[in-house]
């Protein structure tokens, strides 16, 4: 009888939805959503969830991600990621602290980091900069 609830409660946990964070990115062969590039350093990764089926969508740079998800109508409610850009580890964008004049995979120059640093931004003040920003690689 142990088993069997221990079978019930096995099933119950792989059936839970785990929509809620970031995803495993497979480098070299997933892509950017903005510019179809493959994503090919996790040190600069970015990711967003939402929509109307919360579905998770990859970037290569966080200014990929904030320009692309400017021009849905539920970028209000959608969750960010975005890797540390020394650990790859993913932060929660909105917290996350961006420091400038770093080399990135579409030269937006900013990388994250979980503490503030000296010359470092936070995501209100970066999100119009990126905006402004022409990457080099620009798909406009």
């Amino acid at each position: 009888m142990k088993l069997y609830w221990i079978s019930i409660l096995i099933v119950l946990m792989s059936c839970t939805d785990k929509q809620t964070g970031p995803i495993e990115i497979t480098l070299d062969r997933d892509s950017c959503e903005r510019c179809q590039m493959a994503i090919s350093d996790k040190h600069f990764a970015t990711q967003v969830r939402g929509g109307p089926k919360n579905k998770v969508f990859l970037f290569d740079d966080i200014g990929c991600a904030t320009i692309w998800l400017n021009k849905k109508p539920w970028a209000d409610t959608a969750k960010i990621w975005v890797a540390d850009y020394k650990t790859g580890d993913f932060l929660d964008a909105s917290t996350a602290n961006y420091v400038p004049e770093q080399i990135t995979p579409m030269d937006f120059g900013f990388g994250a980091t979980s503490e503030p640093v000296a010359g470092s931004i936070d995501f209100n003040t970066l999100k119009p900069k990126l905006l402004a920003k022409k990457s080099t690689h620009s798909l406009h």
